[in-house]
Parts: structure tokens; sequence; C-alpha cells
């Protein structure tokens, strides 16, 4: 295993383990400190925690080694990633998680979905029946939840394309066709969405809308066939946007501190890891550039004082603990959304992702060495400006 890959592993588990050991245990709400800034969050807290820890740790559950001390450590993670959504939706479980009051859950069930997405093997296959009967009967409980006009009929769409995978036959095709057209119809330009009809600058594309698509296209993507026109725009979207993010990590490992969510620090890159693990990053950047630049910001991030607290969880914050980064929606359970920017573990150690040492762009461009002009990229399907 090489030395970045390692730490990625280490760092991975770091993270995760305290939310799925604490849950496989039936410990999670005794365990797991709420942090907020205000209000109340702890009818969703816990299955935030769940449902983004799985959907940044199942591509490597899914496709990490089976052999050795990567394996072993992997095997062991997959273990409690099940025993957890067994736990989290056995409705006589005290731990068994709200998937119908209020809006939330909606969200962070669609992670848990995109996680079964992203490990179908491991994270639905591999499960007791009880247990997937339990699963489909949570998912199938948010249909109640009606999303906001946003980047949350994504949501919905992306638990009906889980339930497809699923099985159940009678999954919501309107859901996730309201879903992939609006949001072609809310695509601004030169690789980027509108989360909504206006345009955010944020994370959002890479938090939520891009990789949404992105799966939930993989997985329905060949009912129909305006969906597979839409499909192809959606990739092509996709890599610029991928291009973009590269090109936001400075030399030093920092990005912007735009926008809203910042608390969910490095899951801002969830979308170049994906288009890494897809092997479908633009022809200029190197698989090796993005490692290494990722390998930057998870580093500069990770080592910030106050980034966890004594007991292993995560604190609210960009860098360390900073309270006042919070939202009026950010607890604890939240912040799990970081683990997204470790997607490319799920590449084989052998791809040419772990392999070799690379300068990602703006450490090119600031140490005077050779850099790749940017350009637009323009979509002839877009009608904007």
């Amino acid at each position: 295993m090489s030395v970045d890959r390692k730490y990625w592993v280490d760092t991975l588990v770091r993270i995760a383990h305290p939310v799925l050991y604490a849950l496989a245990e039936s410990r999670l709400v005794i365990d797991m400190p709420v942090e907020l800034k205000g209000g109340d969050r702890c009818d969703y807290a816990y299955l935030e925690a769940l449902g983004r820890t799985l959907a940044g740790i199942a591509p490597w559950l899914e496709h990490g080694p089976h052999s050795g001390e990567e394996g072993e450590i992997r095997a062991r993670m997959a273990d409690l990633a099940r025993r957890a959504i067994g736990v989290a939706t056995d409705p006589a479980s005290p731990d068994f998680m709200n998937f119908t009051q209020g809006g939330q859950p909606v969200v962070d069930a669609a992670f848990l979905a995109n996680a079964v997405l992203r490990a179908p093997h491991e994270l639905y296959e591999l499960l007791d029946e009880k247990v997937k009967d339990n699963l489909k009967s949570a998912l199938l409980a948010t249909r109640i939840i009606r999303p906001v006009f946003s980047n949350w009929l994504l949501f919905s769409a992306i638990i009906e394309a889980a339930l497809a995978r699923m099985g159940v036959e009678t999954w919501d095709r309107m859901r996730v066709d309201y879903a992939v057209r609006q949001h072609d119809q809310w695509y601004m330009g030169d690789g980027a969405y509108g989360d909504g009809p206006d345009f955010h600058w944020d994370y959002y594309n890479s938090f939520v809308i891009q990789p949404m698509l992105v799966d939930i296209l993989d997985a329905l993507g060949d009912q129909f066939d305006d969906w597979k026109s839409i499909r192809i725009r959606v990739l092509e979207r996709a890599t610029r946007y991928a291009a973009i993010l590269e090109r936001l990590i400075s030399p030093e490992g920092t990005f912007p501190p735009i926008g809203r969510s910042l608390a969910y620090r490095f899951g801002a890159f969830q979308h170049l890891s994906l288009m890494a693990l897809r092997e479908e990053l633009p022809i200029e950047v190197e698989p090796a550039q993005v490692r290494c630049a990722l390998t930057a910001v998870i580093q500069r991030q990770i080592q910030m004082p106050g980034t966890f607290d004594d007991a292993g969880w995560l604190r609210i914050g960009f860098a360390g603990s900073q309270p006042e980064i919070g939202e009026a929606y950010i607890s604890t359970g939240s912040l799990y959304l970081c683990t997204t920017v470790f997607l490319a573990l799920g590449l084989s150690s052998e791809t040419d992702f772990w392999q070799g040492e690379a300068e990602w762009t703006s450490r090119k461009a600031w140490s005077g060495g050779k850099v790749n002009l940017d350009k637009a990229y323009h979509d002839q399907h877009f009608k904007g400006g």
C-alpha cells in the first residue's frame, strides 16, 4: 500500500469508525455528541451521520482489497456498516432512525440510498433478508416528504434509483424524471448547475448535484431515450466541473471558503474524487495530480487542532473547531459528508491514480511550471448566456 493510500485509509477509518461502531453496538444515540449552532437537530443528526458516512466509504467497501492489511480493515468496516444499517432500520431498535418526521430525513435517506448504489453487494446483497426488507421500508417511508424546489429534488430521485436497484418494481419514475429534467433546465453553463432557478457560488455542485445526477443516470439512464441524451450532457458537464474543482486547490492545499456548508470540509471535492474513481477526469488532468492535490487538502484540514473531540467525533468547523461556521441546519451528523472525498479509494492500488508524484495545476502555476490554459466548456444544448 502506497504512503498516500495508507493515509487515506487510515483517515477514512478514523472518521467513520466512531459512527459505524457505535451504531453497530446500538449506542449511537448514547455515544455521539450533537453539536449545534442553534435549534434542535437531534431528530436528524443520527441519520445524517450514517447516510453521509456510508456514501463516502461505499466504493472502498465494494471494490477495496479482500486480502492483506487493507483487506482486513475493509472487511471489518464492511461488517460494521451492515450491522449499522440493520440497527438503523429496525423499528424495535433503540437507535431506529427518523425517516419520516420533518423534511430533513429525505436528505440523509438519499445519502444512504447513494451508498447502496455505490456498494450494492456489500451494503445490500450481503444484508440479511429482514434487514433488506427494513431498508426498503425505511426508504419507501420517505415518500411522504415533499422536497424543496432545489437540489432536494435529487434526494427523492436517488432514493427511487436505489429502490429500483433493490428490485422494488413500484419505484417512481416520475420522481426521477422530474429531478433529472429540472436540473437539465437549471444548467447555467460552463459545467455548473443552479441550486434551483438561481446560481449559488458554493460547493453544492460537488456536495450533491453533479454526483447524484451521475449516479442516478448510471443506474437508470437507459430507461428512456431522453434520459440517455441527458446522461451524455451530464457526463460532459461533470468532466468540466472536475477540471474547475482541481484548479481551486491552492499550492498549499487550501481552497476558497465560499458559500454555505463549509463545515462539510473536504466533502467539497466529492465530485472530483468521483470523476477520478470513474476514470473520467479531464484529459489534461493526470490522475496522480488529483491524488496529490486531494491529499494536501485532507492533510491541511485534518491536522488543524480541534477537528475532532477527545472521543474522536468531528467538531463543527472548516479549519479546526469553529462553531461560528455552523448554520441552522448543521449538526455533528452533518459533518460526515466530508467522507465523500475518499471515493477514489474504490480504485485499485495498481491504477495510475495511486502511482507516482505530480503537481496539481495551481502548484505548477505558482512555481513557474508549464500549465495548460483553461477554456470554458460550451454545451451545444445550453440556451443561456
